[in-house]
């Protein structure tokens, strides 16, 4: 219905407002930027995907002025609490999670695929998704059902990445559809092209192996491959690049820069060993320092923590600039750091990145996990200055080549990847990446194609 409906929001004279765009910004944007700039203004609902460096940002900076130089609302909203302040950190205009965006309250994860909810209509005339490959059925169903006839809907990722964590594979079977207009980004740009770490993921995509630096003639040495196959010394090169290795490439403080990523939670090289060792090799315990069991997690002052569940009501407060402000709800995915372990009041303080502050009560500890290292299912939406991702012999299932791209792509300013040189052949050239059996292409294609 959303793409049948009459384009209400459509911008006269919209190729004269991106000339002025480009005059005023002194960008010269490529044909399929254009094309998919006018296209978005001449359908309700469009689809941009591509890969790094491809110019999907400068996309929806363009878009966003000239809708708001004609007095248009535009939102901006991301699958997960990262991606969104990734969105609003590129775009300089607020951007929210899908959940905040729809005021999903505090709703049993488990029962939200089968409750048949209305929400309050959103107010706004274009409403931008970022990392569209995250959202599951019934996370977009839940958006459409909130989105008014008229309303111009863009929906912006890269179809290569991991697809949902939930049920679907909602982008992919949109663009397969072919019912939806859709334009693929595929030219890296100059700047980009300089970087090792987006030509390398495009290699991977391509299914090639990573690129020899003898031949590239102009790099910005953003990426290394160190080929290793004994778990130990893998152990031995995270340990050393983590804490002062990487002095001369920059001043990189772990808790604010450095990411471990691995493909598994099991293992030498999986998340829970990786996590005790970085963890008492980053932060080692101290008669200053107190600590808390709890299940397989030993927490302790300092420790860097993700939040692995939804906490809709959780309360929080926080000062930035000088502004004192309180809220509800710390979401799957968002970082923070360990301030205070109370065994008399029985609850650890979090300070989040974001600045958040919230307590938890020794009883729902189980929504921290320890985030020195993490998977790369975990990462997505994510960025991270620097990126080690550590590749072990491990299940086919894990070993994908859309999780090794995924991995590369979180890294913004170094990467590097250690692993045998078999298990990186094998993970470039394995496209069996769980297939998933969906019906909303043939759907769409019954009822538009």
């Amino acid at each position: 219905m959303m793409s049948r409906s009459k384009n209400v929001k459509y911008i006269k004279n919209f190729e004269k407002e991106l000339a002025k765009q480009e005059k005023m910004f002194e960008i010269v944007l490529s044909e399929k930027q254009r094309e998919a700039l006018i296209q978005a203004n001449e359908n309700n609902i469009s689809i941009i995907t591509g890969g790094p460096g491809t110019g999907k940002t400068t996309i929806v900076r363009n878009l966003i002025d000239i809708y708001k130089t004609k007095n248009k609302k535009v939102v901006l909203c991301a699958p997960t609490g990262r991606a969104a302040k990734k969105l609003s950190e590129s775009t300089g205009e607020d951007a929210k999670t899908i959940h905040r965006l729809l005021e999903i309250g505090k709703i049993d994860d488990d029962k939200l695929a089968n409750i048949d909810a209305d929400f309050k209509p959103i107010d706004a005339d274009v409403i931008v998704i970022d990392e569209m490959s995250m959202v599951d059925i019934f996370l977009m169903n839940y958006l459409t059902k909130a989105i008014y006839l008229g309303t111009k809907l863009v929906l912006v990722g890269d179809s290569n990445q991991l697809p949902s964590v939930g049920a679907g594979s909602v982008l992919k079977d949109l663009i397969e559809s072919g019912v939806v207009p859709t334009v693929n980004l595929d030219k890296i740009f100059r700047q980009a092209a300089k970087s090792d770490i987006i030509i390398n993921a495009h290699r991977v995509n391509n299914s090639e192996m990573f690129v020899d630096k003898k031949d590239r003639q102009e790099s910005n040495n953003d990426f290394f491959y160190i080929n290793e196959s004994n778990p130990d010394k893998i152990i031995e090169q995270i340990i050393s690049l983590s804490t002062t290795r990487l002095e001369k490439y920059g001043e990189y403080d772990f808790f604010k820069d450095i990411q471990v990523l691995t493909p598994t939670k099991k293992g030498t090289l999986g998340t829970k060993e990786l996590n005790k060792v970085l963890q008492d090799k980053i932060n080692p315990a101290d008669e200053y320092k107190k600590e808390k069991k709890y299940g397989d997690n030993l927490f302790r002052e300092g420790d860097r923590i993700m939040q692995v569940k939804n906490n809709y009501d959780i309360f929080w407060d926080r000062t930035i600039d000088g502004e004192y402000e309180t809220g509800m709800g710390v979401f799957n995915g968002e970082f923070g750091k360990i301030e205070k372990i109370d065994n008399v009041e029985k609850q650890i303080k979090v300070e989040f990145d974001d600045g958040k502050i919230a307590w938890y009560m020794y009883s729902e500890l189980e929504q921290l996990d320890l985030a020195y290292a993490i998977t790369i299912h975990k990462s997505q939406g994510s960025e991270f200055n620097v990126v080690i991702i550590a590749l072990p012999q491990a299940s086919p299932m894990l070993l994908t080549k859309n999780l090794l791209y995924t991995g590369i792509t979180r890294a913004k300013k170094l990467l590097i990847v250690l692993g045998n040189g078999k298990v990186v052949n094998y993970m470039i050239n394995n496209l069996d990446s769980k297939k998933r059996n969906t019906g909303l292409k043939y759907k769409l294609i019954n009822v538009f194609a």
